[in-house]
């Protein structure tokens, strides 16, 4: 235990961290190699972590495959504009609106790509309108936060979801019954919270008439109409996929390159710029950082894990529901929700309560706002903006968290029961 807890310690401060630049998929492989080579795990546990995170990580990358070729078109550019015009100037309006602007993303195009698209739009929409320093991190902090409390709905709407849904065998329609009444809680009880913490720092009012026409983001209008059709018979496809077992990568995968395909055709976008710039590192991360998490498995901490959700498990729904999602939210914010939803699947195994199953998803993917490093979502959201000149001290960041999260999870926890 204390072998593999200390490589797992180890390669998590690397990938926070990233020292002289090293990217985080090449770290989470380092890790993954030494815990191969000290014992802690072994090439048939690799067989079994490539079987469990394949689909989802194939399925981010088309998704985010989709995201990119959409920004390429203005699809999201022209979103956060009529955004701001459908607010009419108001400051309070527009915070409210740019928070479902950042749900609908999130839930459609994953949080990966909602913290990784939309956050450089909003930013330059917010100096345009000479909004202040406070109000500009009011909005970018609101950003963040959504970009994972909303990716509930969907198997797609964040890996931790398609873990998740294929460890356990959960079918498309399934999880999207289970999960839509929590992903609605989510976004209105962010609005709420967010709002309430962060409304001295919006303004009255905002002049809008600086920002160009929404229709004069579009790049190609012929392909933006289409998207809408596309993106349509996407969802269509998960649906019909999940009747016949076809795994989601499948759609998700497909559906991003072809998309590509269209729009190269179209000379709207560089095929080979898309290709390059598609976040490869997620791959290597998902199944190093994945591995160095079987060696703790290895070593008997999902045991322990499983003891405690056993007792959850016996005094009733909301006492079972609440300390799960709590649990997985913790173990999320200290140690990255990614690991920490493979420990608790397969610690949940045992118990066989389909509840906590779903109770862990919101955990992880709530729990993670906690800190800067608990999700990868928040990990590129940082980074984006550490690019474009805008750094959020550490220890700001954990204070909104730690305010922010726990009262959001909880009613989001009290909705799934």
């Amino acid at each position: 235990m204390i072998l593999a807890s200390t490589i797992f310690l180890i390669t998590l401060i690397l990938i926070i961290w990233q020292p002289r630049g090293i990217q985080i998929g090449t770290t989470a492989i380092a890790g993954a190699s030494v815990a191969l080579l000290v014992g802690v795990v072994t090439l048939n546990d690799v067989g079994i972590v490539f079987n469990i995170i394949w689909d989802a990580t194939l399925a981010f990358i088309g998704i985010i495959i989709f995201s990119m070729v959409l920004d390429e078109i203005g699809f999201f550019e022209w979103a956060a504009l009529k955004m701001a015009r459908l607010s009419r100037g108001s400051g309070h309006l527009m915070f409210i609106y740019s928070i479902l602007l950042g749900a609908v993303v999130s839930a459609l195009f994953a949080n990966d790509g909602a913290a990784l698209i939309l956050t450089p739009i909003l930013l330059v929409k917010m100096n345009i309108l000479k909004l202040n320093t406070k109000t500009i991190l009011a909005f970018l902090l609101a950003g963040g936060f959504i970009s994972d409390s909303a990716s509930l709905p969907f198997v797609f709407s964040n890996l931790t979801n398609i873990v998740t849904a294929n460890y356990f065998e959960i079918g498309f329609e399934q999880f999207f019954v289970h999960m839509v009444v929590p992903f609605i809680v989510s976004v209105v009880a962010s609005m709420v919270v967010l709002w309430l913490v962060l409304r001295k720092e919006i303004p009255w009012h905002v002049d809008i008439n600086l920002l160009k026409n929404p229709e004069d983001a579009i790049k190609n209008r012929a392909l933006f109409n289409f998207s809408w059709l596309f993106l349509a018979l996407l969802l269509a496809g998960y649906f019909i996929g999940d009747a016949y077992k076809i795994p989601i990568s499948v759609f998700a995968l497909g559906g991003g390159v072809l998309f590509l395909a269209i729009a190269s055709i179209n000379k709207t976008v560089e095929p080979r710029h898309i290709i390059k710039n598609a976040p490869w590192q997620v791959v290597w991360f998902s199944l190093g950082l994945y591995i160095v998490v079987y060696g703790l498995k290895n070593a008997g901490l999902t045991d322990y894990i499983t003891e405690v959700l056993l007792y959850l498990s016996t005094k009733g729904d909301v006492t079972s529901v609440v300390g799960t999602g709590f649990l997985s939210a913790f173990l999320s914010a200290f140690m990255n929700n990614m690991p920490t939803v493979m420990v608790m699947d397969i610690a949940i195994e045992p118990v066989a309560n389909e509840a906590m199953i779903y109770a862990n998803i919101i955990g992880c993917n709530l729990g993670p706002k906690m800190t800067p490093f608990g999700s990868l979502a928040t990990l590129i959201w940082l980074h984006t903006l550490e690019k474009k000149g805008v750094k959020i001290d550490f220890w700001a960041y954990t204070k909104f968290g730690l305010i922010v999260t726990p009262p959001v999870l909880l009613m989001v926890l009290l909705s799934l029961t």
